[in-house]
């Protein structure tokens, strides 16, 4: 197999070349160099060039030149092939960039500062959680606000601090949130998006849930600043929450007003399972939106209790991998609304690992999958390569069946494959 590497100057080009059995390093700007490479047909073109802060369109006349001289035997153009082969990443502006993290920001200053009572520190086992403490009547009750971090301390330290009146708050967040629409952001629809904010009123992220699947992975737009588009990540129906069954325990605090309730407003039903009594799924009556709740299999898996969110969820392995350790996102609808997603470089190993487990039948969500993944690791490798390292060691580390599973997805994207070996 012949792969032709353009643009390998750099960090990423350097130890990929490296670790080939045989490589010319030609000068382009040498006359003949790039009629010579043409001739060769590589079967793969990576271009390293176009893995850059730098938006593509800012780029386009020198990438133009290198198509018009290197690529001409390419049947349908240089910059769609070379699309296709690394999933080369967009960009959104660096002030839309700024925006959603202020957004972020203030979200989450919001949700730190919204304080009934007195922040306290709790320690259980080997971990230290914040709660607000507050007294209704003679009853002492714990509000949970999120693990102790410097952060963190940090952000309730300042929350009686002079601050601007809340509605002023609100509207400096939904002026920001217009702004990301206007960049051309995904949004959510308004079913989907108050659904969301309900949720997130009630504390389900607050209190340790997750949001993985196709709207994690949206929500990466505003983390790594990628431009996606609807190939990339199509609106869809279900909405996936995870959390950890051992957290839900510890955090002795819970949903109010209780999840249920708040499916039950939006018209969503139980969904039965195989255990009577017991569910982890609910559809909406009137359409074909489906909520779903996962935590992480640590033996069989099974349906275990949640008991901060007062819902049953499936458990799944691998999924321990995919949430430890979660970033907070904002989803921009109306004013923004705060929750949690996984780390995108766990996400994009995790893609691989899924889409190879799951069956025949389910071959358009294993393409979907790996159209993920290879969109992350092509972000990440220019972005952030060593968490990305870090991420797939960690993974590989775990295991025999691990690593067949990663390889197994790694085989159907040399583009991908070649951005991980060089690391």
């Amino acid at each position: 197999m012949h792969v032709m590497i353009v643009g390998a100057a750099g960090k990423i080009g350097r130890k990929l070349t490296a670790r080939l059995a045989e490589a010319i390093v030609p000068d382009l700007s040498a006359p003949g160099a790039a009629s010579a490479l043409a001739a060769l047909k590589p079967d793969m073109i990576i271009h390293l060039a176009a893995i850059a802060k730098t938006p593509l369109r800012r780029r386009k006349p020198a990438l133009d030149h290198t198509c018009s001289t290197v690529f001409p035997f390419v049947e349908h153009g240089c910059i769609q092939q070379s699309s296709r082969l690394l999933n080369m990443p967009q960009h959104h502006s660096a002030i839309a960039h700024a925006a959603y993290h202020d957004l972020t920001r203030a979200l989450r200053d919001e949700a730190a500062s919204d304080l009934r009572g007195t922040p306290t520190r709790v320690q259980r086992g080997d971990r230290v959680y914040w709660y607000d403490s507050y007294r209704v009547g003679n009853e002492v009750r714990k509000h949970y606000i999120g693990e102790d971090t410097p952060e963190l301390a940090a952000r309730i330290a300042r929350h009686d601090q002079d601050r601007a009146p809340a509605e002023q708050r609100r509207r400096d967040r939904a002026r920001l949130v217009r702004l990301l629409r206007a960049e051309g952001y995904m949004g959510l629809d308004p079913s989907t998006g108050s659904l969301m904010a309900a949720l997130s009123g009630a504390g389900v992220f607050r209190l340790g849930g997750t949001v993985v699947g196709t709207h994690a992975f949206r929500l990466y737009e505003g983390e790594l600043n990628l431009r996606l588009g609807l190939n990339h990540a199509a609106q869809t129906d279900d909405l996936d929450i995870a959390s950890f069954h051992r957290l839900s325990l510890a955090l002795e605090d819970a949903a109010a007003p209780p999840v249920q309730q708040v499916l039950a407003e939006f018209s969503f039903a139980p969904v039965p399972s195989l255990e009577q009594g017991r569910t982890w799924r609910w559809r909406q009556t009137a359409g074909n939106a489906l909520v779903e709740f996962l935590t992480p299999a640590f033996g069989d898996e099974g349906l275990r209790d949640l008991p901060a969110l007062g819902v049953q969820a499936q458990a799944l392995h691998y999924l321990n991998y995919l949430i430890a350790e979660p970033i907070p996102a904002a989803i921009p609808y109306r004013s923004g609304v705060l929750v949690q997603i996984p780390r995108p470089e766990r996400f994009a190993i995790h893609k691989l690992i899924v889409a190879d487990r799951r069956r025949d039948g389910d071959r358009l969500k294993s393409a979907k999958d790996r159209a993920q993944a290879e969109t992350l690791i092509a972000a990440l490798a220019g972005d952030r390569p060593d968490d990305l390292a870090e991420a797939l060691e960690d993974a590989r580390a775990r295991g025999p069946r691990w690593r067949e599973r990663i390889d197994a997805s790694l085989a159907k994207l040399p583009a991908s494959a070649a951005l991980l070996a060089g690391l």
